[in-house]
Order: C-alpha cells, then sequence, then structure tokens
C-alpha cells in the first residue's frame, strides 16, 4: 500500500499574517475556506512539493510556533537562500553540521557555510514563519537509492 505524506497541520497565531507570509514567499494559494462555525482552513503548498501545509482557525491545539524541523528540500543551498532572503524571509546562512550525520536541534554543532564536498543531505539554512514555525532547507541534488 503507497503512503503519501499529503498535510501538516501547523499552528499559527494570525492566520491572514502567515497566509501573507507564505504566499510571498511564492507558495500556490490552494484553499481559504472559512466555515460558519468559526473553522478556517487555509492551505499552501510549497513549490514543487506533492505535500501541502494547512493552518487556520480551529484546527490544532499545539501553541503557535511549535512545529520545528520541517524540511524543504532543495538542489543549490546557497541559490534557495538567497531567493528565499530576497522575497522576506530571515533564513539563516547555509550550514553543515559538526558531526556529519545530520543537524542537530536548535544551532547545536552548526559549522558556518556548506558541507566542504557540497556532499548530497548534509548542506542547511533555516528560518521561521512568523509564529516561530521551523524550517530547513537541506541541499540534495541526486537522492540516495531507493529514496
Amino acid at each position: 500500500m503507497d503512503c503519501k505524506l499529503e498535510v501538516v497541520v501547523i499552528p499559527v497565531a494570525d492566520v491572514d499574517r502567515a497566509k501573507e507570509f507564505y504566499t510571498r514567499l511564492g507558495w500556490r494559494l490552494d484553499a481559504d475556506f472559512p466555515a460558519p462555525d468559526g473553522l478556517r482552513v487555509v492551505q499552501v503548498t510549497p513549490p514543487g512539493s506533492a505535500c501541502s501545509i494547512i493552518f487556520g482557525d480551529r484546527l490544532t491545539d499545539a501553541a503557535p510556533g511549535a512545529v520545528q524541523g520541517l524540511h524543504l528540500t532543495v538542489t543549490d543551498i546557497e541559490k534557495a537562500r538567497a531567493e528565499l532572503a530576497e522575497l522576506g524571509a530571515d533564513v539563516s546562512e547555509p550550514f553543515h553540521d559538526a558531526g556529519g550525520v545530520f543537524h542537530h536541534a536548535g544551532r547545536e554543532g552548526r559549522v558556518p557555510g556548506p558541507h566542504p564536498d557540497r556532499a548530497d543531505y548534509n548542506s542547511f539554512a533555516s528560518f521561521s514563519d512568523p509564529d516561530g514555525n521551523g524550517w530547513v532547507l537541506q541541499e540534495i541534488k541526486v537522492r540516495a537509492p531507493g529514496r
């Protein structure tokens, strides 16, 4: 059975502010549905992604900004970082992890600059939405077998 990740719900404090932020980054607005009972669902999709995010009113009990480590894969970390910064995201400079396996939580183990060999899966940059939900860009030019 195929199981495909379709949607991730993220908690936000201000739906219109979040909608403006993500659409300014070039994410496609798929839906903005209000319901009479106060439920509101906004769905946006990053360019090229098969998975979307949903945020709104009355969708989750999680605190705004509680979601961390959402990954967006890119083929050129420096170009993607520059494009996001130009669109208004406060995105970090590229980094790689001191341990070389995966990045740690927060800023622990960050070494400035892309991975020295530009090895796939090892160069990162990060940014947050206005509520503090955390995103990580991860550079992958050639996927590992089976992925």
